[in-house]
């Protein structure tokens, strides 16, 4: 399946999550939010709260596959930010890359009775389990990025599809729709197998486009993997023009690897996400990242409360929330002097979306 993977499967499923770091055992969280992601509105006064949000008694356990790279960094910072805003407390657990390690995390927030309970990324064979027992037990779930199993959990996703169409046109358009192509791919993620989905009938609608190479790992040090990875591959393709790699870790990497080989001027990147740090790596002169499709991470943590909060309210909430992403390019970013994601979001107010899972006790 990869022509240069250095990572056997076996390997990944005891180290990984898609696309981050070392806090395994749960922690409450409720801190100030980080500059990553600003407070978000306090409660309207024209809207009754309801009693066990007042009284700061909602407990929701936020159970994670991985936590390092920057993108689960600041979506934590979102989620962390939206939970002090509607008086919950936060209970942060991270698998730390271990499957078997989330699903314990995740059958202990059952035992522990959590009000409600986020599943972040993870693999449907070991989180499944759990998810129907919490579902079983009467308990709010909310799955993000993994499949949960039964119709009971409010399934959040980016549009995978999306993000990799976006990307994929910048491509084309760059291209010309022809030349040799390094891939970055991994299976078993739920959002880069639907990124998959689209990159191979790109393939078959494009068929100037050639594959020369398949990479890909995801563990604690993605990106410094995947430079390894990039840089056997771009060295045993001297023809490649450009990378597909549809996460961010995965384009860090490549990036990594181009510059190392003095390649910038002929191989450009294609991403997917984005984060206050990757935007100084797109930035920097002559950087060889020059688009990427994305979400803004730490809104889709604070759409993750949000949905979970409502459901401890018993409001309704759609069972199947996908967030639109938008295409951010390098020229745009260095045009506008964007530096970081505050000023991203600003000049691309479709990031911004105050309207999905919105929880009406809490102002606009």
């Amino acid at each position: 399946m990869i022509h240069a993977r250095l990572l056997g499967a076996s390997v990944l499923l005891g180290v990984l999550a898609l696309a981050g770091c070392s806090q395994g055992t749960s922690s409450t969280t409720t801190s100030a939010p980080s500059s990553a992601a600003p407070a978000a509105p306090v409660a309207s006064p024209s809207v009754s709260v309801p009693a066990k949000f007042a009284a700061g008694g909602v407990r929701v356990a936020l159970v994670r596959q991985l936590s390092s790279g920057d993108y689960f960094e600041q979506w934590l910072a979102g989620a962390q930010a939206e939970a002090q805003a509607l008086k919950v407390t936060l209970e942060v657990s991270s698998g730390d890359g271990n499957n078997d390690k989330q699903a314990l995390n995740l059958e202990q927030a059952v035992q522990q009775k959590a009000d409600a309970i986020i599943v972040d990324h993870g693999f449907a064979d070991t989180v499944q389990p759990a998810i129907k027992k919490a579902a079983d037990a009467g308990i709010p779930l909310v799955a993000f990025d993994v499949d949960p199993g039964t119709p009971k959990a409010v399934a959040l996703t980016q549009d995978d599809h999306k993000i990799a169409e976006l990307a994929l046109g910048a491509l084309k358009a760059d291209t010309g729709g022809s030349g040799d192509v390094i891939y970055v791919y991994v299976s078993g993620f739920a959002p880069l197998d639907r990124r998959n989905e689209v990159w191979t009938t790109f393939k078959k609608d494009n068929p100037g486009i050639k594959e020369v190479a398949q990479i890909g790992v995801v563990n604690n040090s993605t990106a410094s993997a995947v430079a390894d990875q990039a840089k056997a591959a771009l060295q045993a393709n001297p023809d490649v023009k450009a990378i597909f790699a549809p996460y961010d870790e995965f384009a860090k990497g490549a990036a990594i690897a181009v510059k190392e080989l003095g390649l910038q001027d002929k191989v450009k990147i294609y991403g997917a996400d984005i984060s206050t740090a990757d935007i100084g790596v797109i930035t920097e002169p002559n950087s060889p990242w020059v688009a990427t499709a994305t979400t803004d991470p730490s809104n889709v943590g604070r759409i993750a409360v949000r949905a979970a909060a409502l459901l401890v309210a018993g409001e309704q909430v759609d069972p199947a929330l996908k967030i639109p992403p938008a295409l951010v390019t390098q020229r745009q970013l260095l045009d506008g002097k964007i530096a970081n994601i505050e000023q991203l979001t600003g000049a691309v107010p479709e990031l911004t979306t105050p309207d999905v899972a919105r929880v009406p006790w809490a102002a606009p």
